[in-house]
């Protein structure tokens, strides 16, 4: 079984992800750190590189390797604009497509940076003062990524209520009754 968490940055897909793998003892991978290690760069270098069709075009190639893996996964899926190149290949009786949401306040109040050199880090004064700008950022990247989520098919959606990760995964094995399996 593969199980893929779709949903904005900051809404928690790889701390959640983490968990549920650890919890059910399936493998975890997230595609953020699938990208530095498949190309050998940081974030920021990829992210600088191309246009963003292209580096869509990368990920995606990226996930549907890591779906050919004959293990069961948790997979945390970085925000995509371009899914045509996933499409087929996330459709498949053995995934289950997550999309994970919460509200834009929620949201933000997780906000992280990373610096050059993919280091996470918190700046609560700076990001307090652009507080506006990211609510309006995060509310954008909802309608579009839901959109593009749509497009693609995924009807399970967690609303994440600002719970604890422990909880969100508490709440995931329970709906999808991921105890049960046997794969």
């Amino acid at each position: 079984m593969k199980i893929l968490l779709f949903g904005v940055s900051n809404v928690g897909k790889s701390t959640v992800g983490e968990m549920l793998a650890e919890r059910i003892g399936f493998h975890y991978y997230d595609l953020d750190d699938e990208v530095k290690r498949h190309l050998g760069i940081t974030l920021e270098q990829f992210i600088n590189s191309g246009n963003l069709k292209e580096r869509d075009q990368i990920r995606g190639s990226i996930i549907n390797h890591i779906l050919q893996l004959n293990e069961n996964i948790v997979f945390a899926i970085t925000p995509i604009s371009y899914p045509d190149s996933i499409r087929e290949q996330i459709h498949s009786e053995d995934n289950l497509l997550i999309e994970l949401y919460d509200t834009e306040e929620n949201i933000f109040s997780r906000l992280v940076f990373r610096d050059e050199n993919d280091v996470l880090y918190t700046d609560d004064d700076y990001k307090n003062e652009h507080k506006e700008y990211y609510l309006r950022e995060i509310r954008r990247d909802q309608e579009w990524y839901g959109e593009v989520y749509r497009s693609l098919g995924i009807q399970n959606r967690l609303f994440m209520n600002n719970d604890s990760p422990s909880k969100v995964t508490d709440r995931i094995i329970a709906e999808y009754k991921l105890n049960s399996r046997e794969d």
